[in-house]
């Protein structure tokens, strides 16, 4: 436990120098694109005089040095800075809408996995089979299809002409209040006070964003399933042991898929951080309050700190997506431990 503990310890100081690199890009780039945060702010009407007052109030007439300076050390004290667009703390206005992201995402992959997983097994177990040809048009049209035509066309019929869906405006409908923050997900937190109608509320919600993204991911994820066990069912052990007489589902499943799931993990962790980028257009097709919605919105008016933040979170969150993966990379094959690496 301890050499786990000191490999863990090693893995988080190896991610400080891509932390710094990522802070010191965002603020840069912040700075460079083109658009003055005190000309928007100030109005069409504001004179030089109003905009130099404002440029001061929010010490961009210091040089970038400086800035910067100021920047890490708010930083260090936990301190993300002041969005000027919503006029909250940058951490807090996160605090709100990660959860959002979050849970968009997590159910998203979750039913692309129930999806993608088992008809990747099926494909590689029946080549050439209407499976596995159903396989491949869904891993085509998955990748062809951009997320936010998607999400049009499932609002158009499942909401506009079938009437099915509620309406595509936020995490819940008008007539529901959320539940009490306790986790930040709205199906946790509506269960956790037994709030059963707000939790299918906040499930119907989800189903077409949630099913939007869900199409987007699945098609990396049945591929990469199809690929790994097609490879792992040609492989010499597979071979001897259904030469010693095992049954056909403890081959495929004690030893096939276990030796197929490490690429497929491999796949979840990239497919995972796509999904946050992706996230954007479905966010905005269907007014989700989340992190994606957010940067966008400060991109649009030069909110450096807003920016500043939504990079360092999403940094900090890839960090331990990739430390996460380790270790399930150990439980799924004692081989692959910390002790060695």
């Amino acid at each position: 436990m301890s050499g786990r503990l000191r490999a863990i310890s090693l893995r988080i100081l190896q991610a400080v120098p891509v932390v710094i690199g990522v802070v010191v890009i965002s603020f840069v780039l912040t700075r460079a694109l083109p658009g003055d945060p005190a000309v928007y702010f100030a109005g069409p009407a504001a004179d030089e005089a109003s905009i130099a007052q404002i440029r001061k109030e929010l010490g961009l007439d210091r040089s970038w040095p400086e800035q910067f300076a100021i920047y890490v050390g708010a930083l260090l004290s936990g301190d993300l800075g002041k969005s000027l667009s919503t006029g909250q703390p940058v951490l807090s206005d996160l605090a709100t809408r990660l959860p959002a992201s979050l849970e968009l995402t997590l159910v998203s992959l979750l039913l692309a996995c129930a999806i993608a997983i088992p008809l990747g097994v099926l494909a590689a177990t029946r080549p050439g089979s209407w499976i596995d040809h159903l396989c491949r048009i869904l891993v085509t049209a998955g990748v062809s299809l951009p997320t936010f035509f998607t999400g049009v066309v499932l609002i158009y019929v499942f909401y506009y002409l079938l009437g099915f869906a509620p309406s595509p405006l936020g995490r819940l409908d008008f007539i529901y209040i959320a539940p009490p923050a306790t986790t930040g997900f709205y199906l946790i937190d509506a269960a956790i006070v037994g709030d059963w109608s707000t939790w299918a509320a906040a499930l119907r919600q989800l189903v077409l964003p949630a099913t939007t993204l869900a199409l987007f991911t699945l098609a990396p994820i049945a591929r990469m399933t199809r690929a790994a066990m097609l490879s792992a069912l040609s492989a010499d052990f597979i071979r001897t042991a259904r030469a010693a007489g095992l049954r056909g589902r403890t081959v495929l499943f004690a030893y096939a898929f276990r030796n197929a799931l490490l690429p497929v993990v491999t796949t979840l962790g990239m497919v995972f951080s796509f999904m946050l980028g992706a996230n954007v257009l479905v966010e905005k097709v269907f007014a989700w309050p989340g992190v994606g919605s957010y940067a966008v919105e400060a991109l649009v008016v030069s909110d450096y700190a807003a920016v500043q933040g939504f990079v360092l979170a999403m940094a900090l969150l890839f960090v331990a997506l990739n430390l996460l993966i380790d270790l399930i990379y150990s439980l799924i094959d004692p081989r692959i431990g910390f002790s060695a690496q």
